[in-house]
This record gives C-alpha cells, structure tokens and sequence, in this order.
C-alpha cells in the first residue's frame, strides 16, 4: 500500500453512510427520514464526546443518485458524454448532500462539501483507479472541518462521465489520508452468511464468495460484493455494520463484520 498522501495527526476515521440506509432507494428521491437523523445524532453525539479526533463523511447515492445513472445507462463502467445525464447524476448527488449537510449542521457539527465531480477523475483503462487529490479535503480536517463527500460523476478518459461509487472514495480517502478506522454502515448488520448470520470477519474475497450478490434495490456501484472488494484492499481495519452498532463503531469499538 503506498503512502498516505496527506496524512492528518490524530485518530481519523471514516465513514460512509449508505445510500441504502438514509434514502428510501426503491422510491426515487426520498429520504429516509428517520434513519438520516438517527445517524446524524450518532455522529454529532461522537464528536461532542470526544470519540472521535477527525472525521470525513462519504454518502452513498441511494433514490437519488443511482436512480438517475441507471435511467441514463451509466455506472462504475458506462460512461456517458450526455451533459443531460450528467447534469441529473451530480444535481441529484448535490440534493442529497444538502440534506445530509443541513442535519449535521443542524447538530452542530461542522460539516462542508466536497464534490467528486469537480475534483475527481478515472484514467483511461483503469477501473477503480481514481485520481483523487486529498490536499484541500486533508486542510479541512486540520481546521476543524467535516467534510462530507458522495458518490457521484467522474471525468473518465475515452468514456465522458463514469460513476464513482461512495465505496472507492472511502478506499482513497483511508488510504491517502491514512485513517485509523474505517466504518460503513449500511441496512444490513454486517456481511451475512448463508444462514444470514453475521460473519465476524473477513480476510479473503473467496472465503464469503459464494455468499455476497448485488444489493435488491437498484445499485450501480456493484453491491456488497463490490463493498468487500474495496475494503479487503485496506491497511487500517474497516467495519461493516448496521445503524444499531453505529455508536459503537464510532466510540472504536467492534461492529458488525471486521474486514482487514
């Protein structure tokens, strides 16, 4: 794993919020209500307590974002050079993080965008390969700052506009900003087994192969096969876990399944 690019002093984690779990994903551009606030209380109560030294948020696209790439054709691998397409991917993205934005805020904490489409791109042939710059989003943690990331539409060389999923900007943001911890807190309580039990842990995509699919609804990003690919590729430990176990992950303890 090569350096961080834009290490910050302390304990930083992050956390992805899934678009599944604050968006009602099978009614396009609907939020969860309840859930979205619940996870707002969980965050803003770990900062006041001091559980928590620096935080970036990333939120999935839920009802908003993947409805609009999947009525478009595009996802992690489609592009598009439709600026209609693009422009109804990254406007629903934006609407999104205003309410996550707005309910943080609310709660007193110091959240601030960061769009992926402004800064982010995908060089040609390299699928899941972003070209993140982490300075600006590192300087923001350094102040004091939240900075609240999302899934959303990237420059791709010979494709136009692809989509980035929040997945692959928890795996750069971990990595170039050298996280402590990294949580993602979905509808599901961990990666099931089988039996839809809890597997405690994962260290090898083939072991829970057989077992992990697509998520039901619709989801351009791959669902949690794609989830645990992207985090097995982690140096620090990543968390996969329902909201029940947020307020544990966030005081760093245990939650859900541990990928390392």
């Amino acid at each position: 794993m090569a350096a961080p690019e834009a290490a910050v002093d302390g304990d930083t984690v992050v956390l992805k919020l899934g678009g599944s779990l604050i968006t009602r994903k099978d009614e396009p551009e609907t939020i969860d209500d309840p859930a979205l606030d619940a996870a707002c209380d969980a965050v803003a109560g770990a900062l006041a307590d001091g559980h928590v030294d620096s935080l970036v948020v990333v939120h999935g696209g839920g009802s908003y974002g993947h409805h609009h790439a999947s009525a478009h054709g595009v996802s992690t691998t489609e592009g598009t050079h439709d600026v209609e397409a693009v422009m109804d991917v990254h406007g629903a993205m934006r609407t999104l993080n205003e309410h996550v934005l707005d309910r943080l805020q609310a709660r007193g904490v110091p959240a601030v965008p960061v769009h992926p489409l402004s800064l982010t791109a995908r060089p040609q042939g390299a699928e899941g390969d972003l070209d993140l710059p982490l300075g600006s989003t590192a300087t923001l943690l350094a102040e004091g700052f939240v900075p609240v990331l999302h899934g959303d539409g990237v420059a791709t060389a010979d494709e136009g506009v692809t989509v980035v999923s929040g997945d692959e900007l928890v795996v750069d943001l971990a990595t170039g900003l050298g996280a402590t911890r990294v949580g993602l807190c979905s509808t599901v309580p961990g990666v099931l087994d089988a039996d839809d039990e809890v597997v405690p842990e994962v260290t090898n995509f083939d072991d829970v192969a057989d077992v992990l699919g697509a998520s039901d609804a619709t989801d351009v990003s791959g669902g949690m096969a794609a989830k645990v690919r992207e985090l097995l590729a982690l140096d620090p430990p990543a968390y996969v876990f329902g909201p029940a176990a947020l307020d544990d992950f966030l005081r760093g303890e245990a939650a859900g399944t541990r990928i390392e």
